[in-house]
């Protein structure tokens, strides 16, 4: 006899985001539980969708974490566990291959958080990479400084963004850099750094098959901005060579990464020298930075609301993709000096959203002209850089 009762959902993340994912779950007729960090506990969540909410103290084991949340399943029956951001990923992986419930496991979770195994399989399927080596074996690392040019950059494995990333023009620079890392040098790769401009593609995957993606550029590249900058980013032209292009790429990369359902954020770079597009990470989880916000204006469609209703499909085959737009869109965000900085005097018709957020300031464009987006956005960074840009230490550690 079929199960009717309604699907539970665990949703965990250690940052305030997914609040859309809950809420559509919810109003799917799901019993949403969230599983947060007790820092958040007065965060705000979307506390009308959520049937229950559990908090858990700062750098917790994911062993504790696995027993806690067993202990909660002998009274919650778990239908589907959620990560909604890539760092509670590997702790998503686990509870979901302990209490055997459907979903990515701990290999294919590698896949989409270390940089070398994303690397590695991507260059196993004909996806060009930019020339790399594990900070592994001495002999190996001195052979690739030898035999590729530099400057370098060394990666952790298992951040986001630009977030520890070190830029060495000069072998000499790297050895002490890897003496302090001591017994974490392994955590960490070894890549040429490639000039050149950065993409992102936003999918949405349903049964193995990219159902939906959106092809947008950074203004700078995000390791720039990480150092002191204001971040944009904008939809490229429909059908340009930059959107066919990278469209085949990431069909090519999603497969041979193994996505089932869901949805991924993938970069790419177009080298400066001779143009050639390398792919340089992919996390199985919605874009930050408000690009959620930049990919609804410009199609109508929110990649939090879709993943919900992905993963309450399951494997079923009965999601469909909603009818989306085809306009332009982008987003403009920084660090700001005023705790509620004014954005009132940005009042172009392509203002779409204003975004409030404490010490931000940040909007939302749109447009149905792919040539209004880049320059709007070009004269407002150098209007933020002056009215707003606050600047702090780049860091090696994510901050929620």
């Amino acid at each position: 006899m079929p199960d009717a009762r309604p699907l539970t959902f665990l949703c965990i993340t250690t940052y305030e985001k997914g609040q859309e994912f809950m809420r559509e779950c919810k109003r799917q007729g799901c019993r949403v539980l969230l599983l947060t960090a007790e820092k958040l506990r007065h965060a705000d969540w979307p506390r009308e969708s959520l049937d229950d909410t559990f908090y858990l103290p700062e750098d917790i084991p994911i062993p504790d974490i696995v027993n806690a949340v067993s202990h909660m399943a002998r009274q919650q029956k778990l239908d589907r566990i959620v990560a909604l951001d890539e760092f509670d990923m590997e702790t998503a992986a686990t509870l979901r291959e302990h209490l055997r419930i459907p979903g990515m496991g701990l290999t294919t979770m590698r896949y989409f958080r270390d940089k070398l195994a994303m690397r590695m399989r991507a260059l196993d399927r004909h996806v060009h990479v930019p020339a790399f080596v594990p900070a592994v074996n001495h002999a190996n690392i001195r052979y690739y400084l030898e035999h590729v040019p530099g400057p370098w950059v060394l990666k952790p494995r298992q951040e986001a963004s630009a977030i520890g990333i070190k830029k060495i023009h000069d072998p000499d620079e790297l050895w002490p850099l890897l003496e302090q890392l001591g017994d974490k040098q392994s955590t960490y790769l070894l890549e040429r750094f490639v000039p050149g401009d950065v993409f992102h593609v936003d999918s949405v995957v349903s049964e193995n098959e990219v159902v939906f993606a959106n092809v947008s550029q950074y203004g700078k590249p995000p390791m720039n901005v990480a150092h002191g900058g204001v971040f944009t980013s904008f939809t490229v032209p429909r059908g340009g060579e930059a959107d066919s292009i990278l469209r085949e790429i990431n069909r090519d990369l999603i497969s041979a990464l193994g996505l089932v359902r869901g949805v991924a954020h993938a970069e790419f770079i177009r080298a400066r020298a001779g143009g050639q597009f390398y792919f340089l990470e992919c996390a199985a989880r919605v874009g930050g930075a408000y690009i959620n916000e930049m990919v609804e204006a410009a199609t109508g469609l929110n990649l939090w609301r879709e993943w919900a209703r992905i993963e309450i499909c399951g494997g079923d085959g009965s999601y469909k993709l909603p009818a989306v737009r085809e306009e332009y869109a982008g987003v403009i965000l920084s660090l700001a000096r005023q705790e509620e900085p004014d954005t009132s005097a940005y009042n172009d018709l392509e203002v779409h959203l204003r975004i409030k957020k404490h010490h931000h300031a940040g909007l939302v464009l749109k447009s149905a002209d792919p040539q209004r987006i880049p320059p709007l956005l070009e004269g407002y960074a150098r209007r933020f850089a002056e009215e707003f840009l606050a600047v702090e230490p780049p860091r090696d550690k994510p901050t929620a």
